[in-house]
């Protein structure tokens, strides 16, 4: 297998006799890292459903169908497995443009989560990755937003409660999102049930590792972590954080604290973030609790 998920296997590939393969030592770090700990319950599982190399094609076993949607480095689409007509979303990740081993490793470890999305299937090519994830056929929060323009207090607040605690859940196990935003919230389905909801999109996210490159999951916290990687921990998490008022903020007004209009540039934008300044009068903000400002 040729993606490397380089983070956890470092030593372990620079030790491997040739030709042995990734897929194994994934399987190998699977068991051996996670026995530091005598207390399995301490440690998310690991292993995943599938990790198929470049001998096995993506289209032997799944048929693409429509565009889901597209990044500047993947593109989401429609997949059907071929055996069992089960329906799914394939995220193809162009290797050349970004290497995926983070999201991969992350996906394996977390998204067993019911707020995660799921990993069910990773191909590779040579020239993409092919992350097979559950369809989630509600939409994304984004579209939400826009279709009822804003939320109640009282629906902002039940999926903000939900993005919440996952989030929380990610931090405690070392991982920072980094992305949080409407169009990374899906839903399952359209009943519109905040728990139904799945982060999604951990193309930008990150593990925070000690010094020696082992993962900063409870397992490791209390033997590895040093004083400088939790002040780390508590930057990096901040801006998660950030990310949920400004989620909080859009689902409540209907619109992003700190963008005028759509003709605003990138640089006027991050001059607003940086000021600080945003309103909360005006709009749907007249309406709103003062509990909820």
């Amino acid at each position: 297998m040729t993606f490397m998920i380089h983070h956890l296997l470092t030593s372990a590939t620079s030790r491997a006799p040739s030709g042995t393969s990734l897929a194994a030592h994934v399987l190998c770090a699977c068991g051996a890292f996670v026995r530091v700990s005598s207390d399995s319950r301490l440690c998310p599982g690991l292993c995943p459903q599938q990790l198929h190399g470049n001998n096995i094609h993506f289209t032997d076993g799944y048929e693409i169908k429509e565009d889901i949607g597209v990044g500047s480095y993947s593109v989401c689409k429609r997949c059907v497995h071929k055996a069992t007509e089960a329906e799914y979303a394939v995220k193809i990740i162009d290797k050349s443009k970004r290497d995926p081993s983070e999201e991969i490793e992350i996906l394996l470890r977390y998204g067993q989560h019911p707020n995660i999305i799921s990993l069910k299937d990773v191909y590779d090519d040579g020239k993409f990755v092919y992350l097979v994830m559950e369809l989630m056929r509600g939409g994304e929060l984004l579209d939400r937003i826009l279709r009822q323009r804003y939320f109640s207090e009282r629906e902002a607040s039940d999926v903000l409660c939900t993005i919440t605690k996952t989030m929380d859940y990610l931090h405690s196990q070392g991982v920072v999102h980094r992305d949080l935003k409407p169009s990374n919230i899906l839903y399952m389905d359209e009943s519109g049930n905040p728990e139904s909801i799945r982060i999604c999109d951990f193309g930008f996210a990150k593990q925070l590792r000690a010094e020696n490159g082992l993962l900063m999951t409870p397992c490791y916290t209390a033997n590895f972590v040093a004083p400088e990687v939790l002040k780390r921990q508590g930057y990096d998490a901040a801006c998660d954080i950030w990310s949920l008022g400004t989620l909080l903020y859009t689902m409540l007004a209907g619109f992003t604290p700190f963008a005028n209009g759509p003709d605003d540039t990138p640089e006027e934008i991050l001059a607003r973030i940086g000021s600080g300044k945003y309103a909360l009068s005006g709009g749907n903000w007249d309406s709103i609790s003062d509990a909820a400002k």
